[in-house]
This record gives C-alpha cells, structure tokens and sequence, in this order.
C-alpha cells in the first residue's frame, strides 16, 4: 500500500542534515562552459555533496517548466534510466519515480522525490525543493532504495531573459557502493545533466514557457 510521509515532516527531518550548505567549505572541481560544480565533505556523510553554479539565457517560467516535466528526465539528467510522474498535489507541486542507472556489477538506484516551486514575491527568486520520499512506492527487486537525499534549486533572475541556477543536492546512494567511488565521478553527471539542460531548453515547449504560479 502506498504511504506518503507529509511534506512539512520530510522537510524537518532534512533541515538538520542541509543545514550546513551555506557559502563557506565548498571546492571548485570543475568549470566547463559556464558550468561550475563544487563539492564539499560534511562530517555526517562520506558522501560528499555537490553544488553547481551557471548562467542561463531563459526566464523563470522556462526553467522551472523544465525542472517540473518530469516525465522528460531521461532526455536530460546523467544516468537517468526512467523518471515517471506519479503524483500532480497541484501546479507547483509533485511527486515522481526516478531509476538512475549505474555500471555493471553495481545496483541500479532509485528513489521518489517530492518537488515543490515556491517565488518570493519580492525578489521573484524561485526555489524548489525536492526530498526523497523512500516509502512513496514499495522496493522494487534488484534496484536500491535512495532514502536520503535531498536537491533544491536556487534560480535568481538578473536580467531580461537571463538567470542565474544553483543547485545543492546531498545524497547518500545507500547499499555497498564505495564512497571512494561515488566521490571519484561526482561532478561528471551534473556537468553533463546542466549542459543538457541548456539544448533542452531550445525545445518550443519550453521556449515558450509560460506558468501560472510563476511571475517573470
């Protein structure tokens, strides 16, 4: 039976372990096109976060119409094997499958997020926050279970058509896949995953991008 865990309650259990982004500690590792990606080790995790920093000629309403179509992530997230929509709570807010594929021997991972857009009125600047949901949908055989993880968008708009991303994700892959590892190839796929968004956004559905809860 589905069991779905009340947004405010999956924010509160991650606002300790997220608490230490902030600006301070982060290392660049890459720069490529625009694309910097950062990481950062926090005593809590032998995983080591990520955070990715990039211009981007679009408005709001084309990012954020992206981020939420969901159902077109393989076309553009690193790895990204399928990624299904599960549940529409309103406009602005959603809860989808994801299966992230990884190399032979190791397991395939998945997990469900809850995403959800919010603008401040002021600055326009659009947040999304997206938490791992793990008991959303039971455990699939042979695939594990991400159940912590946790990704926000950061867009600021600075100019006509003209943004600004940044994203955070933390991330605990589980099973036996070796931090070591996982640390080696961390900036590989958001390199890749922002230089696809860019093309993806060519596409006319999202060049014409206009959303109801979002103010350009």
């Amino acid at each position: 039976m589905r069991r779905k865990t009340p947004f405010f309650v999956i924010t509160l259990l991650f606002s300790c372990w997220i608490g230490g982004y902030g600006q301070e500690g982060w290392e660049l590792k890459t720069e490529n096109n625009g694309i910097k990606v950062y990481t950062k080790t926090f005593s809590d995790s032998k995983f080591k976060a990520i955070r990715v920093d990039l211009d981007v000629r679009a408005t709001l309403s084309q990012i954020v119409a992206l981020l939420m179509d969901v159902n077109e992530g393989t076309q553009w997230v690193y790895a990204t094997k399928t990624s299904v929509l599960l549940k529409q709570i309103s406009p602005n807010e959603l809860v989808y499958y994801s299966e992230v594929r990884l190399p032979w021997p190791m397991a395939n991972r998945d997990f469900i997020a809850q995403l959800k857009a919010t603008q401040d009125s002021k600055t326009k600047v659009v947040t999304i926050d997206g938490p791992v949901v793990p008991d959303y949908v039971p455990v699939k055989d042979g695939i594990v279970r991400v159940t912590r993880s946790m990704g926000q968008w950061i867009i600021t708009p600075v100019g006509p058509r003209h943004v600004h991303l940044k994203y955070t994700l933390r991330t605990d892959p589980g099973g036996d896949l070796p931090a070591w590892l996982f640390n080696l190839f961390v900036t590989k796929g958001p390199s890749e995953s922002f230089k696809n968004l860019q093309t993806e956004l060519k596409k006319p559905v999202y060049e014409h991008a206009r959303l109801s809860y979002i103010e350009d």
